[in-house]
C-alpha cells in the first residue's frame, strides 16, 4: 500500500478510530466481491494480520472521530486572526507554490485518481480544472477583488473584502479531489480551513492536502491550526460545524434535494451556506454552428459516464441542422468504449445511480422520445450482465420543447451517462430564438450553459439575455475550465437562493469600505455636499470592472452593459470603471453607453430627453434587427444634459462643460 495518511487537527498528524481503505479500481473491477470484502475486514478490524498489505490496496486514510473535528475548529479559530494579518500577497503567494507543485506532481497525482476509480482522460480534465483554480491569472483577479485603493473628496479610500473566518469544506463524493482544490483559494483569502476528505472516496483529496497543501502552509508560515483534515460522514460532521460557534461558512457540495435543507440550517444556526449543488446544463446548437466541434462539445456529456456535475445533460437543436447533428453525435457515442480506468481511450466508468438510469429512459421513451442507442447493463468487458456496473451509453432524440419539458431526462439532473437530443418545432428564427432562451431561462438547475452559433448578433442576444447559470461558453468545450472564470456555482436549484458562479476567494469573504482622511484636516470635513460632488481622481477608467446581472435579468432593472474590453478588477459590489470605444450597446436604458463620433457617451435617465433612439434598416453606423438582433442605435448629443463622455470616470463636476 503506498498511500497512508492519519487525521490531520491544527496541522498536527493524529491516529483516527480506524482506516478508510482504497482499492484500486481495476482490481475492485475484475474480483469485486473478494476486493469488497477485503476492505471492509480492513475497515472494521477484521482482518488477518499483513492484509493490509495487499497489492490490491491503493491507499488509506485515517477515519476522525467527533472530539476530532470539535478540536479542528477549537484551533482553526485561534490560528485564523494571525494568518489573515499575513500580507495578501503571501497568501496569494502560498496559493501560486501549490499551483507549481501540483503541476509538477501531475502524472503522480493522476495515478492516484486512476487508482481510485476516474478514467485516465478524466483524471487529466480533473487536474487541468485544479491547476486552473490556482492559476497565476486566477490569482491576479484574487488580488484586485480582495482589495482596493482609491481617493474621493481628499480622503484615501478602499474597498476591502475581509475573510469570514472558519470555512468547513466538504467535496463533492464524485469528484472529491478537484472541489477540494477550492479550499485553497479559501485559504489564500485569510481564512481558517476544515476539510472533510468524503469516506466514500477520500484518497485523491488526502493526497492533495497531505503531500502539497499542508507542507507549503508549513513553509509560507501558516499557524498550524489553520488547517485540518478529516475524514468521516458528512452528516455528523455537518452537525458539529453547525452547532460549533466556532464555524463561519459551511461550503457544501451535495445533492439539490438536500441543499434547501442545509441552507435552513446554516441560517437558523447564523453560518453562511456556500452550496454547490445538482446541474442540469443546456448545450444550444444554433444553425450556423461548428456542427463537428458542437457533437464533440456534446459528448462531454459522457466523462466519467455523465457523473460530472457540470458537464451538458441535454441539447437543444435548430431543426435546420438536427438530423446532420445528431448523426454526428451518434457516431461518437456509439464508438465509446468500456473497460478498465487506466485504458487511455475509456472515458465511461461504473454507474452508481443505474436503476435511475433505467427509469428515466423508460420515461423518455414512453413520452414520445427516439432511443438511438444504448441502455444495456454491462460489465467492465462490456458483455451484458443483470450486475453490470456500467450502462452502455444513451442516446435520445425527442421533438418539441414542451413535449421535452415533461421528460425527466430532460427536467431534472441525470447522474449517468443519457443525453437527450431535443429539436424544437419549426419556427421562424427569432421566436426559435426566444424559445430557447426562455427554455434555458426556466430550467430549476443553473450550473453552466453552451451556445454554439456564428452569427454574432445571435451570440450577443444569447449571452445577453441567458441569466440562468453561472457560467456561460459560447462555441467552446463544455466541460472546459479557465482561469478566472468560475468552475462551478450558480442559480436556482444548484446554489440555492444566494447562488451564483463561485470564486471561492469571494464567497468565504465579505465587503468592507474604508474611509481614511488626512489628521490635518478642516471643516471640509463635514461639507457632504461637497464630498458628494467631487471629481474622482482615483477611479480612472478602464481600472474597475463588473457587469453584475440583476435576479429579475429584466431590462427595467439590469445594469449597464459592458463590453469584451472591460477590464476586470473588483468582481463584487464595486463602481464601474469604463474603457474608451466601447462597443455599442444601447437598450434605452439609464447608463446605456453609445458612441458617437469616436467618442463613448454614458446616457443617464436625466438626459433620455435630449437624446434619440431610432430602429435602423442598415444605414451606415446604426444597427439593424435580424433574427436574433435586439439593437437599436442611440444619438446622444455630447451637450444634452447629463451626459457625459466616456473617458470620464463620473459625471463632470456641476458646472463644467458636458
Amino acid at each position: 500500500m503506498r498511500y497512508s495518511y492519519p487525521v490531520l487537527v491544527g496541522g498536527e498528524p493524529q491516529p483516527g478510530e480506524g482506516w478508510y481503505h482504497w482499492p484500486h479500481a481495476s482490481a475492485l473491477l475484475r474480483e469485486t466481491y473478494d476486493v469488497m470484502a477485503l476492505k471492509a475486514r480492513l475497515d472494521f478490524g477484521r482482518a488477518a494480520e499483513g492484509a493490509e498489505r495487499d497489492p490490491r490496496l491503493a491507499g488509506r486514510v485515517a477515519r476522525s472521530t467527533p472530539e476530532q473535528a470539535k478540536a479542528a475548529l477549537v484551533l482553526a479559530r485561534e490560528a485564523q486572526p494571525a494568518w489573515a494579518r499575513t500580507p495578501l500577497a503571501h497568501r496569494l503567494a502560498f496559493a501560486e507554490a501549490v499551483h507549481r507543485e501540483l503541476l509538477s506532481r501531475g502524472e503522480e497525482f493522476t495515478e492516484v485518481l486512476v487508482a481510485e476509480g476516474h478514467p485516465l482522460t478524466v483524471a487529466r480534465w480533473e487536474l487541468a480544472f485544479m491547476l486552473s483554480i490556482t492559476h497565476p491569472a486566477s490569482l491576479r483577479h484574487a488580488r484586485q477583488s480582495l482589495v482596493w485603493e482609491g481617493e474621493q473628496a481628499g480622503r484615501r479610500i478602499r474597498l476591502v473584502r475581509k475573510p469570514d473566518g472558519v470555512v468547513g469544506l466538504n467535496p463533492a463524493l464524485n469528484a472529491a479531489a478537484g472541489t477540494s482544490m477550492f479550499g485553497v483559494l479559501v485559504l489564500a483569502a485569510g481564512n481558517s480551513l476544515v476539510l472533510n476528505a468524503p469516506s466514500a472516496a477520500p484518497l485523491g483529496a488526502a493526497f492533495v492536502y497531505h503531500e502539497i497543501v499542508a507542507p507549503l502552509l508549513t513553509a509560507y508560515g501558516a499557524p498550524p491550526g489553520v488547517l485540518s483534515v478529516l475524514a468521516g460522514p458528512a452528516r455528523p460532521l455537518l452537525k458539529s460545524w453547525l452547532e460549533s460557534p466556532d464555524c463561519d461558512d459551511v461550503f457544501w457540495f451535495g445533492a439539490a434535494e438536500n441543499g434547501a435543507k442545509v441552507a435552513k440550517s446554516c441560517l437558523e444556526y447564523g453560518k453562511k451556506p456556500i452550496l454547490e449543488l445538482s446541474g442540469n446544463d443546456a448545450l444550444v446548437v444554433w444553425r450556423d454552428a461548428d456542427l463537428p466541434q458542437a457533437a464533440q462539445a456534446a459528448a462531454e456529456r459522457y466523462h466519467a459516464s455523465g457523473q460530472l456535475c457540470l458537464s451538458p445533460k441535454f441539447a437543444l437543436v435548430h431543426p435546420a441542422v438536427a438530423e446532420e447533428f445528431t448523426e454526428l453525435l451518434h457516431r461518437r457515442v456509439a464508438a465509446l468504449r468500456i473497460g478498465p480506468p487506466g485504458d487511455p481511450e475509456v472515458l465511461l466508468s461504473p454507474v452508481v445511480k443505474r436503476a435511475q438510469c433505467l427509469e428515466v429512459l423508460a420515461d423518455a421513451v414512453e413520452q414520445g422520445a427516439e432511443l438511438l442507442c444504448g441502455g444495456e447493463l454491462v460489465d467492465v468487458d462490456d458483455a451484458p450482465s443483470a450486475r453490470g456496473p456500467f450502462v452502455r451509453p444513451v442516446l435520445l432524440r425527442a421533438h418539441g420543447l414542451r413535449a421535452a419539458a415533461g421528460m425527466r431526462a430532460v427536467r431534472e439532473e441525470t447522474f449517468f451517462p443519457l443525453m437527450c437530443v431535443v429539436v424544437p418545432d419549426d419556427a421562424p428564427d427569432e421566436e426559435l430564438l426566444d424559445q430557447l432562451i426562455a427554455f434555458v431561462n426556466g430550467n430549476r438547475y443553473g450550473l453552466r450553459n453552451s451556445f454554439w452559433a456564428r452569427d454574432p448578433r445571435v451570440i450577443e442576444r444569447f449571452t445577453e439575455e441567458v441569466s440562468n447559470g453561472g457560467l456561460l461558453k459560447v462555441n467552446d468545450s463544455h466541460i472546459g475550465t479557465l482561469p478566472v472564470l468560475p468552475m462551478v456555482g450558480g442559480t436556482g436549484l444548484t446554489g440555492g437562493a444566494f447562488g451564483e458562479g463561485n470564486l471561492a476567494y469571494l464567497r468565504t469573504t465579505r465587503l468592507q469600505g474604508v474611509s481614511i482622511a488626512p489628521g490635518s484636516a478642516g471643516p471640509e470635513l463635514f461639507d457632504h455636499l461637497t464630498a458628494a460632488t467631487a471629481p474622482s481622481p482615483g477611479l480612472s477608467p478602464g481600472r474597475l470592472l463588473l457587469s453584475r446581472r440583476s435576479s429579475a435579468a429584466t431590462p427595467s432593472s439590469a445594469p449597464p452593459r459592458l463590453g469584451p474590453d472591460a477590464a476586470h478588477s473588483s468582481a463584487h459590489h464595486l463602481p464601474v470603471g469604463l474603457r474608451p470605444y466601447f462597443r455599442i450597446t444601447a437598450h434605452g436604458r439609464s447608463g446605456d453607453q453609445v458612441r458617437l463620433h469616436g467618442k463613448r457617451l454614458r446616457c443617464p435617465s436625466s438626459a433620455k430627453t435630449a437624446c434619440s433612439t431610432r430602429r435602423s434598416t442598415g444605414a451606415s453606423g446604426t444597427s439593424t434587427r435580424q433574427a436574433g438582433a435586439r439593437s437599436t442605435t442611440t444619438t446622444c448629443s455630447p451637450s444634452a444634459p447629463g451626459c457625459w463622455p466616456s473617458s470620464a470616470s463620473s459625471p463632470p463636476h456641476p458646472g463644467a462643460p458636458g
